[in-house]
């Protein structure tokens, strides 16, 4: 594995501020909505941004886990819950004429039912619009009633990160989550509504090895998984976990041709993938635009 302080020529980016951009931004600020684009320190905001997208962060911005990876704030109890939200998407949805959108949350442990059904009321709102909607939930500790009520909710896509390998779990994520866990909330949404997309996404770069990851892909689809990303840790601050390595572009487009062989419906993986890089984008093109009936969920 190679090991590199400094970050490599094809991890450099082009910044472009366009009016879009500060569209977005200004109507986030308006509306009181929070991204986790801003949250995390994600490297597509400008590319994202001026395409008039934002994956959209619910239950506030404070989360209840303590992740050794994620810059989002930590507290052992988040914040009120802003009632006015699903109201305040639905109008940012308008506003930017969208027809795909992706809303994540933190963890809200804190709360009886982890804020599963202020989620689904937030997705409920947004299909009132007739559009697409990904959410990325938590994994609710496990809690089965809370994940019926963000199906029940009608997402066309669920995803729920496994976020990096077996072995690194403990390393990297919060005590209380865990790998198989994570696999059991993806399989239970198939089990519960097959008709629901299912997604998740591996982060690279934090001490996995070849064997490690190819597991992990062949774990999501043994579960039923329908989509998946790789893409490069970035350390956000000084406060998480290190960079072991930076992964080659020529090895993510290894991973990419690897995750199609085992059946992934789409696969994105590069140093800048995310979660919900391009989601809409890709969802249009390899669920679309070969199916010929789409039913939502």
């Amino acid at each position: 594995m190679v090991m590199s302080k400094n970050k490599p020529e094809w991890l450099r980016m082009n910044l472009t501020l366009t009016d879009e951009f500060k569209d977005v931004k200004k109507t986030l600020k308006e509306l009181g909505l929070v991204t986790v684009c801003e949250e995390a320190h994600c490297p597509n905001i400008p590319e994202c941004w001026s395409g008039g997208t934002a994956t959209f962060m619910v239950l506030g911005d404070t989360c209840t886990r303590g992740c050794r990876f994620c810059h989002v704030k930590k507290m052992i109890k988040g914040k009120p819950i802003d009632e006015k939200e699903p109201e305040k998407l639905a109008l940012a949805v308008k506003k930017w004429k969208l027809d795909y959108i992706v809303i994540t949350s933190v963890d809200r442990d804190d709360l009886p039912d982890q804020g599963a059904q202020h989620f689904a009321n937030c997705i409920k709102k947004l299909k009132e619009q007739d559009i697409l909607v990904e959410v990325l939930i938590p994994d609710f500790r496990g809690n089965i009633d809370c994940l019926k009520t963000i199906i029940a909710a009608g997402p066309d896509v669920i995803a729920h990160n496994i976020e990096t390998t077996e072995r690194l779990q403990k390393k990297v994520r919060d005590p209380r989550a865990g790998y198989a866990q994570s696999l059991a909330i993806l399989a239970a949404v198939k089990k519960i509504n097959p008709r629901i997309y299912t997604k998740s996404s591996i982060m690279l770069g934090l001490g996995e090895i070849k064997e490690d990851v190819e597991q992990a892909m062949q774990d999501l689809r043994a579960n039923g998984v329908d989509f998946i990303t790789l893409g490069q840790y970035l350390r956000p601050s000084q406060k998480q976990v290190e960079v072991q390595e930076y992964v080659k572009p020529e090895i993510f487009k290894q991973y990419e041709q690897l995750a199609n062989k085992l059946g992934f419906k789409y696969a994105a993986a590069g140093p800048f993938v995310r979660s919900s890089y391009r989601a809409g984008e890709l969802f249009i093109k390899n669920i679309l635009k070969k199916e010929e009936i789409y039913v939502p969920a």
